[in-house]
């Protein structure tokens, strides 16, 4: 789910043109979230994070602390940005029935809700698809 081919294959719904990190999943280690924009371009923009909390196959927390602007920026004192920071995702991850049963908590806000509803639907059957595999 964390490597770096499975995650630019199951975080597509967000952004199908495609989406990748740069930075560590260990706890405390800063983390970036980036597009990739329609030409193809890497560093379309995305979240700064830090990782919160890392627990080996039972928790994540990625605390998202800021955005990047598309010019590669990293904005984490604007006014917009502290309208939602701090805002964490999080993965519990549960052994269930001889596989896995994955968690997903995230905050957003009101107006996002939908969308990102219909987004992290279409994003955790891909996950699904590729466990299966």
């Amino acid at each position: 789910m964390f490597d770096d081919a499975t995650y630019r294959e199951w975080t597509k719904p967000f952004n199908p043109a495609g989406s990748y990190y740069e930075g560590s999943w260990e706890q405390g280690a800063e983390i970036k979230f980036l597009g990739v924009d329609d030409s193809g371009n890497a560093n379309a923009g995305g979240m700064y994070s830090r990782i919160k909390e890392n627990r080996l196959h039972e928790f994540v927390s990625i605390e998202h602390i800021g955005i990047i602007t598309n010019s590669g920026e990293i904005d984490t004192t604007s006014e917009e940005v502290k309208k939602w920071t701090p805002a964490f995702e999080n993965y519990t991850f549960v052994e269930k029935d001889g596989g896995t049963e994955l968690s997903v908590d995230v905050d957003t806000n009101e107006e996002y809700k939908e969308t990102f509803e219909g987004m992290w639907t279409k994003a955790l059957q891909v996950l699904k698809d590729i466990s299966e595999r």
